[in-house]
Order: C-alpha cells, then structure tokens, then sequence
C-alpha cells in the first residue's frame, strides 16, 4: 500500500513529500524531467494528470490527487492526525485555511504565469514585462502573508503545514534573501522549519538543505 508521488527535486511536490514523510506513510517518488524543456515528460505526466504539473500523487487505491492543498487536507483526512492540519473546532483551523488557500490560490499561480511565460504571451517583447510585473505582484501578497505570520511558526507555537509550503516556496523566486530583508517574518519561520528533524531527508533530496 505505497503512495506514488510524480515530482522533481526543488519542484511543489517537495511540499508533499515533506507531508508523507511526516506522516510516516510509504511513498516512492516518480521522477519528474524538466517540465518547461521536455516535451516528452510532460506527455508521460499528462497521462496520469491531464495538467502535467507536480505535485500528482496516486493513492494506493489507484485514485490520483492532484492540487496540493486538496491533498494536505486529503492526507490529514487519511492519517486521523492534526499534527499538520487543525481540526475542525480547532481556534486556529480558520486561520489555517484562509492562509493555506491563500498560497494555492494568489502566490502560487503567479510562478505558474512567469516560470514560462511564453506559454501566455504570445508576443515576444511583452514576455519580460508579464514576468517583471507578475514576480511584483508575487512580492506584495509576500509581504502581506509577512503581515500575518506568528512566531515560532505561522500558527504561533504549532507546527502546520502552511510551515511546509513557506519553507519551499520561499526557495523560489525571489528566493531566501529578498524574505531575510522584505518579509522577515516568513523567514524566520523557514530557519525553524529548515531545523524540523524529521524533514531533514526530505530537505536534502530536495537539494533544500538551509
């Protein structure tokens, strides 16, 4: 009963895979090539999800999972645990939800829209412009999450899994310096989550070692 997950390293699917190994749940990771540069791996990922992106998780039972925050709710739902995901009636769910849609919902797509913008703008010259404005927009709901984030972690003293998404994402464009000057709230909760013991594996076949 193994949980297949289709990623790459450093990719959204490290925000799984961190999941599945908390958890303790069996897992194999199936290696995802370079989406934007192989055509021929996004036609094989396209056969299990149709939108070809990372993270898609088959379940044991053979169902496949897309959208990441479907499957953080999906694997709490499966595990019985609120060790990442507050339960309802928890004080903190709504906080949790409002935030983890927040990320899947406003900051995500935006590297969707400026990772390969070609794929949107069909006009040359206007490529750079879409990408320089979308990582601008990128950096301002950045700076509101900033806003909103506890201490230790975003929830204040517990661990969830809007910690996960943050530490990986925030390995993305602009990347670590721009949050330790700009959003150092968020920062600082990627140097406590980095130190989680039972991520470090996780981190380091991410190539997400701090």
């Amino acid at each position: 009963m193994t949980y297949r997950l289709w990623g790459r390293p450093g990719w959204g699917s490290a925000i799984v895979e961190a999941q599945l190994a908390w958890y303790g749940l069996p897992f194999e990771v199936e290696p995802v090539e370079d989406l934007f540069k192989n055509p021929d791996a996004a036609a094989r990922l396209r056969k299990v999800n149709p939108l070809a992106q990372v993270p898609t998780l088959e379940m044991p039972d053979g169902t496949v999972m897309s959208e990441s925050a479907a499957i953080t709710l999906l694997l709490a739902d499966v595990t019985g645990s609120d060790t990442l995901v507050p339960k309802p009636g928890a004080p903190e769910r709504a906080r949790f939800l409002r935030w983890l849609v927040f990320l899947v919902a406003n900051i995500y797509p935006t590297f969707t829209y400026a990772d390969d913008p070609a794929r949107f703008v069909s006009v040359s010259a206007a490529r750079d412009p879409f990408k320089a404005a979308t990582d601008a927009y990128a950096q301002r709901l950045w700076r509101q999450l900033d806003g909103e984030a506890g201490s230790p972690f975003f929830l204040g003293d517990r661990f969830s899994a809007l910690d996960i998404y943050i530490d990986v994402m925030t390995r993305w464009r602009p990347k670590r310096a721009w949050f330790e000057t700009e959003a150092p709230r968020l920062f600082a909760i990627t140097r406590h989550t980095d130190a989680v013991p039972q991520l470090q594996a996780v981190w380091q076949r991410n190539v997400l070692s701090p």
